[in-house]
């Protein structure tokens, strides 16, 4: 992978308090520092935002959803100039941006939440078509964070398909 112009070959020592914060903020605690971070993140704050979520009106979802992107790419790109890293596993964020991205209009359910966390998860993983470009071209946090909106419009996609041809799967909780 490319190192970014804007990421540093050496960490920055996150010397202020600030510094530690938003890394602590980024990694979501001690998420992002398990050994398979994003799924941890998903599983652990995605499905429970998921179900906290269910039934808020698409005029407060979308743009709840949009300000928290944005705030990952700032989370993001400052975070990986702190560490010293492109798109750190220790930062967690584009990870839940995925799936909320994944989980747009989309009853909320035990089998919808865990048939989208597996598809999302992995169509992130395999990077689709054009997660990896995505990644690989964009700058900075839209790099990091673009690849994860793909992959949750990619699953939105296939689940609301799935609940289209599976009635079952709009049942409640």
């Amino acid at each position: 992978m490319n190192q970014s112009p804007s990421v540093p070959a050496a960490p920055i020592p996150p010397r202020l308090w600030w510094h530690r914060a938003l890394i602590l903020l980024g990694s979501v605690g001690p998420l992002g520092y398990l050994p398979a971070s994003g799924t941890a993140t998903v599983a652990v704050v995605g499905i429970p935002l998921f179900w906290l979520t269910r039934g808020w009106p698409l005029a407060v979802y979308l743009p709840a959803t949009v300000a928290f992107t944005a705030a990952a790419v700032a989370l993001h790109h400052t975070g990986d100039v702190l560490l010293g890293e492109k798109d750190s596993r220790k930062l967690v964020w584009d990870e839940l941006v995925g799936f909320l991205f994944a989980t747009i209009a989309v009853p909320f359910n035990w089998k919808t939440a865990a048939i989208a966390f597996f598809l999302e998860r992995g169509i992130d993983i395999l990077k689709v078509p054009p997660g990896r470009q995505i990644e690989d071209h964009l700058p900075g946090g839209w790099g990091v964070v673009g690849d994860d909106v793909v992959a949750g419009l990619y699953t939105c996609a296939v689940l609301h398909a799935l609940c289209f041809v599976f009635p079952v799967l709009r049942g409640g909780v």
